[in-house]
């Protein structure tokens, strides 16, 4: 229901002409020919021939119909979410809370982006082999083999081919060992260290869930090399923004994903990179943020595991795209939260559903005064029926309403380039990107005071940007010739 719509939606200006309609080698369908050029060539900046080569399937079944192609990234979106509920599932044994962690992947406004843009299929196609990669890891955890195993390196080779974000998997791999696949044994401590609480874990375990894993992190740096060079190549500059730059704002992104994963209002298709650095004051609540949640994260890390691992799947998978290492102009994107968000949902339906457990009643009336706990539990057993089985329901039919609503709305902005920039341009400032699109979308319908009107603006923002200046001179030179031509009569 909230994807829908994009059946009826057109391709947009942003990257989709690269990836699909301007693409020659994409445009003629799947052939060997192509499928040799997607291995042997990358694609802005980026090389990842397994989603190239489901782009070249769809040309082929549906050819330059925009509705068969976005069909295929939400029937894929919706079977990542189905593997992400069956995997957590098997993992922890909890089929509701599953189901809602699954729910709330389904439909977060901030992965519309990943599902209602075409260009944007490597989300979609890498998260269902993530999920494949989870699910054999969860069943070589209980069975170990070298077939289950190397069901493992496939899927996640497949992924790293369809979008190089998946290079931290082998660490979310030991998150999971740690919770909830509890693949870490506890040692056995003296009794003097067992009476102050000390706690500790088998070391040679350790290292062998990290060796086991060797493989994994070598395919990883593997995909990171062939992945800078292919970024390097396309732009032939490896940073535009001081290290300094780079290092607040991907602080700051990280806080801001988190709020807009409670509150995901004034979405866009591009933020802009700020012109100046961040201010100090927005850098240092960041980093305060992420130190106290992280401390947090670790001191729970016994009593409430699933905060440990979830906390840290947020952090560890966003570090690829955090933006320490360029990816192009954008200071952020709703893109990136698609499957590092996971893991807060993790942390916060695990949370609250052990909020809501007889367990933590139980704890609570123990710390009471004694001569109140008969009456306190009488009034706990008496709320039993409708705390612990209407109240989750409500909540989560609720949240699950409004997110679906905002997500419906947000794809809506998605239809066609002039809808999606125009959105862009109102909910973010100084949107050089925006500007410069709707600039080239004027010029297209020989609007060329408009066009002009946007290059000027797109340039007052960053003067130095060569697009800009291009596009600027191209419009003035095609309205010059234009009014040219309606004086002598031939327009």
């Amino acid at each position: 229901m909230v994807f829908g719509q994009t059946l009826g939606h057109e391709f947009v200006t942003y990257d989709d002409p690269q990836y699909v309609y301007a693409n020659p080698e994409v445009a003629r369908g799947l052939s060997l020919q192509g499928i040799r050029w997607a291995f042997t060539h990358s694609v802005a900046g980026n090389w990842h021939p397994v989603t190239m080569i489901s782009h070249m399937l769809d040309c082929r079944l549906y050819g330059l119909k925009p509705a068969g192609h976005h069909l295929t990234n939400v029937l894929l979106h919706v079977v990542a979410a189905i593997l992400l509920f069956l995997v957590l599932r098997q993992m922890t044994g909890a089929f509701w809370r599953s189901a809602l962690v699954a729910a709330l992947f389904a439909v977060h406004p901030l992965h519309v982006e990943s599902v209602a843009w075409i260009a944007e299929r490597k989300d979609v196609l890498s998260a269902v082999f993530f999920m494949l990669t989870l699910a054999a890891y969860a069943r070589y955890a209980r069975a170990p083999s070298v077939l289950s195993y190397l069901v493992i390196v496939g899927a996640f080779g497949l992924g790293l081919m369809c979008k190089p974000m998946l290079v931290s998997v082998p660490v979310v791999l030991l998150l999971l060992d740690y919770w909830p696949l509890e693949r870490l044994p506890k040692r056995t401590l003296s009794r003097r260290a067992s009476r102050k609480g000390a706690t500790g874990y088998d070391q040679q375990m350790i290292r062998r869930l990290v060796a086991e894993k060797i493989p994994l992190f070598a395919m990883s740096a593997l995909s990171s090399a062939v992945t800078l060079t292919a970024q390097f190549r396309a732009t032939g500059v490896m940073d535009q923004f001081p290290l300094s730059w780079r290092l607040g704002n991907a602080a700051v992104s990280y806080m801001i994903y988190v709020w807009q994963m409670f509150w995901p209002a004034r979405l866009a298709a591009f933020y802009p990179y700020p012109n100046d650095r961040l201010p100090m004051w927005q850098v240092a609540l960041a980093l305060g943020f992420l130190i106290t949640a992280s401390l947090l994260a670790i001191r729970f890390r016994k009593e409430r595991p699933y905060i440990f691992s979830g906390w840290f799947w947020y952090i560890v998978m966003l570090v690829p795209v955090s933006g320490l290492v360029e990816a192009g102009e954008q200071a952020r994107a709703d893109r990136y939260t698609y499957l590092p968000q996971i893991g807060l949902y993790l942390l916060i339906v695990w949370s609250v559903a052990n909020l809501l457990s007889p367990e933590t009643d139980a704890d609570f009336v123990s710390r009471t005064p004694r001569a109140g706990r008969r009456r306190l539990r009488a009034t706990l057993h008496a709320s039993h029926n409708w705390v612990y089985k209407a109240l989750p329901v409500i909540i989560s039919a609720v949240v699950l309403s409004l997110l679906s609503w905002r997500a419906f709305v947000q794809a809506s902005y998605w239809r066609d380039s002039l809808t999606l920039w125009n959105r862009a341009l109102a909910v973010t400032h100084d949107n050089d990107v925006a500007h410069n699109n709707l600039g080239q979308l004027s010029l297209q319908r020989k609007d060329f005071d408009s066009a002009i009107s946007h290059f000027e603006a797109a340039l007052k923002i960053r003067s130095r940007s060569s697009a800009a200046h291009y596009k600027a001179g191209s419009a003035l030179i095609e309205n010059s010739l234009a009014s040219a031509l309606v004086q002598k009569g031939r327009l």
